[in-house]
């Protein structure tokens, strides 16, 4: 276990390599490669075509050389665990069998082991590697990734102010900067300021920033371009032209001003939002606020209902 400097524990991360090399199991086999099935939790979602064409060619002429880890299902087949890539390749050469090491794990153990191999991954994009981080966290703290993000911003804010955390998330956020110290990419800070805004993009630029198409630190500039025509314009010609960061800036500053939004439409989209949050939100267990929140919506319709 990893402790704290307060003296509390967070999980050990165990890594994929201690999985494949532990004696207490079986050893490395065979199977039928029609035998695995994919999981239902699948952490990885994009694979570059050129890398795996050029794994294709390496199982083509030196098999697979590493084993694929993966753990018996009831059926008498297996789930894979961690090596897709390989086993996309093995099924394109359309090999009957491929190396295998079986373990017993559970649904937890499986997607941990899962999660850091992908953080392994030498072309890792970023937002991969956030999604994958905040994923391993949430695994491996038992809560929600929205709880994570929660935390950072809680102790990010408390220290702006000069506040102290209470207990409960006292105690969350040193178990989160634990786990990132084992994975040894980010402390708690650099997460939230660097990766975690990235979650936020607008869809169009999340999808070419999860195909590799164009750099992070682009895509967050190009992110903040509002008007949707104007920013796909830009994200296409960055990604032709190869532009740096700095013509990026210059072609946002040439951009025609955003005219003034309509007041009513901020105001409708702002309700949106809220009623968005106040889905997801945990505010409606607490009796105090739940109550609040009921008062000002009975104002709010008493107000809109005077206007009919």
């Amino acid at each position: 276990m990893t402790t704290s400097k307060a003296g509390r524990t967070a999980p050990k991360l165990k890594t994929l390599e201690a999985y494949l090399s532990s004696p207490l199991e079986q050893p490395m086999s065979t199977t039928p490669i029609d035998k695995i099935q994919l999981p239902a939790k699948q952490p990885r979602r994009y694979f570059d075509p050129e890398k795996l064409s050029q794994l294709v060619q390496s199982v083509k002429e030196h098999g697979i050389l590493e084993p694929l880890l993966v753990r018996p299902t009831e059926d008498g087949c297996y789930e894979l665990i961690a090596g897709e890539r390989r086993l996309r390749a093995a099924r394109e050469l359309g090999l009957m069998e491929v190396p295998i090491v079986s373990r017993v794990l559970n649904d937890k153990q499986a997607l941990q082991v899962a999660l850091i191999e992908n953080l392994q991954r030498e072309d890792l994009n970023p937002l991969e590697e956030t999604e994958a981080v905040l994923e391993l966290l949430a695994v491996a703290l038992e809560i929600d990734k929205s709880e994570i993000v929660s935390v950072l911003h809680q102790s990010y804010n408390a220290k702006q102010r000069g506040q102290n955390l209470n207990q409960n998330v006292l105690i969350q956020v040193e178990k989160i900067e634990s786990l990132l110290l084992e994975i040894g990419r980010f402390n708690a800070g650099t997460f939230r300021s660097s990766r975690l805004p990235l979650l936020n993009l607008p869809n169009d630029v999340l999808s070419v920033l999860r195909n590799g198409k164009i750099e992070y630190t682009k895509a967050q500039t190009i992110g903040r371009v509002k008007d949707e025509e104007q920013r796909a314009e830009l994200l296409k010609l960055a990604i032709a032209k190869n532009l740096s960061l700095n013509d990026i800036k210059a072609k946002i500053k040439d951009l025609k001003p955003e005219s003034e939004p309509d007041p009513e439409r901020v105001l409708v989209n702002r309700l949106s939002e809220i009623s968005k949050r106040l889905q997801k939100n945990k505010a409606w267990n607490d009796g105090k606020k739940k109550d609040r929140i009921t008062k000002l919506l009975d104002e709010l319709d008493k107000l809109t209902a005077s206007d009919d």
